[in-house]
């Protein structure tokens, strides 16, 4: 009887963790990690220093766009690199919540695997394929898309190309 309420113990604490980590992918803001915010903030932020934005445009399943975060963004290079230049968002393609940016409201629209929220789709312009990255002026119009996993010092490259 021991070991059997032992083990559903176990099982329990193991769903609990799996159910919290997901909650809070993009923690940010600590020292040596990027800050992300998510596109709600990005829209409505006073951008007084002018910066850039940087979007990182991902879903839940995509391999890839975590393969990004644990290897590509916390290379301490990328992390000032993206801090220095630009406002770093976090984007999921198939969020429900309808979003306004720029004076429009984008909605999810029921699609393919997961469906997808219509910012996505223009942001990306109808190539939804993960993860990809937005890059924004600073009044939030876009300006360059790259695509899929990239390790650090290939992001570097891309990102130094963006500033000429």
């Amino acid at each position: 009887m021991k070991s059997t309420q032992l083990l559903l113990f176990f099982v329990f604490l193991i769903f609990v963790s799996c159910g919290e980590s997901k909650k809070n992918d993009y923690p940010g803001g600590k020292d040596g990690e990027l800050n992300w915010i998510d596109m709600k903030t990005a829209a409505t932020i006073s951008n007084t220093e002018k910066k850039m934005y940087f979007v990182d445009v991902y879903t839940d399943w995509c391999g890839w766009c975590k393969v990004m975060d644990r290897k590509t963004f916390t290379d301490p290079k990328v992390i000032q690199a993206l801090s220095e230049k630009y406002h770093v968002v976090k984007f999921d393609a198939e969020q429900q919540e309808p979003i306004n940016f720029n004076g429009q409201t984008y909605e999810w629209q029921a699609a393919g695997r997961s469906g997808v929220n219509m910012l996505a789709f223009a942001l990306l312009q109808g190539q939804l394929s993960y993860p990809s990255y937005v890059f924004l002026d600073a009044d939030r119009k876009p300006f360059k898309i790259a695509r899929g996993f990239m390790p650090a010092d290939q992001f570097l490259q891309e990102l130094a190309s963006v500033g000429k």
